[in-house]
């Protein structure tokens, strides 16, 4: 299970503006600097991980974030956000990606890179998945699940998949990892948290994988 909300142009005025600033006072490198055609969709991964950190705030009723990566005043070394799960406070690094629709399977996957997993300083306990679809130009997010850091870890969830693996997605289509990367089914996350709040906002949909 799985629930989908609408994002508003506010929403995603919000997020250009954060990345904006960011291309603007940006001076700390990162891998698509690396990879001609991969840099020339740096604003692009951006958009896209900033509108997740604003669906999130607004959903969760958090304060949103002013700035976005890659600005150098913006860094969060992986706390997005604090969110109460199971009578614990913990810090959310929220991972968003863009699909051609709504419709989610539970093959999908998440995929996050072992830098980060094993970053010294990091202060990230879960991983919150976010995805992102237009339908007529509209914006709309799915809010998917989460999993905890320790669990990957523990190789309790995930797969580990070292550089250089060359790997099939769901569509038939090829791709090889550029880094080391741990990579986690939609099913295998725990189902995002719904609050009275996300019950009662206009829109938004409960959804179950196909």
């Amino acid at each position: 299970m799985y629930f989908q909300v609408p994002v508003t142009a506010e929403q995603v005025n919000y997020a250009n503006e954060l990345v904006d600033y960011s291309l603007k006072h940006h001076q700390i490198s990162n891998i698509w600097d690396k990879n001609e055609e991969k840099r020339l969709k740096t604003r692009d991964y951006r958009f896209t991980g900033s509108l997740g950190e604003v669906l999130f705030a607004d959903t969760y009723q958090l304060p949103r974030k002013t700035r976005a990566y890659g600005a150098i005043d913006g860094q969060d070394l992986g706390k997005d956000f604090q969110l109460h799960i199971n009578q614990q406070t913990l810090n959310i690094d929220t991972k968003a990606m863009q699909r051609n629709n709504g419709v989610l399977r539970g093959n999908y996957v998440l995929n996050i890179p072992a830098s980060q997993l094993h970053k010294p300083n990091s202060l990230t306990d879960c991983y919150y998945c976010l995805s992102f679809h237009q339908q007529n130009q509209i914006w709309a997010a799915s809010v998917v699940g989460y999993v905890a850091k320790s669990d990957i870890l523990a190789n309790k969830v995930g797969i580990f998949y070292a550089k250089g693996t060359v790997r099939t997605r769901a569509n038939n289509t090829i791709f090889t990892f550029n880094e080391d990367t741990y990579e986690i089914d939609f099913k295998d996350l725990l189902p995002p948290i719904i609050t009275p709040y996300i019950k009662q906002l206009e829109g938004v949909k409960m959804m179950s994988y196909r």
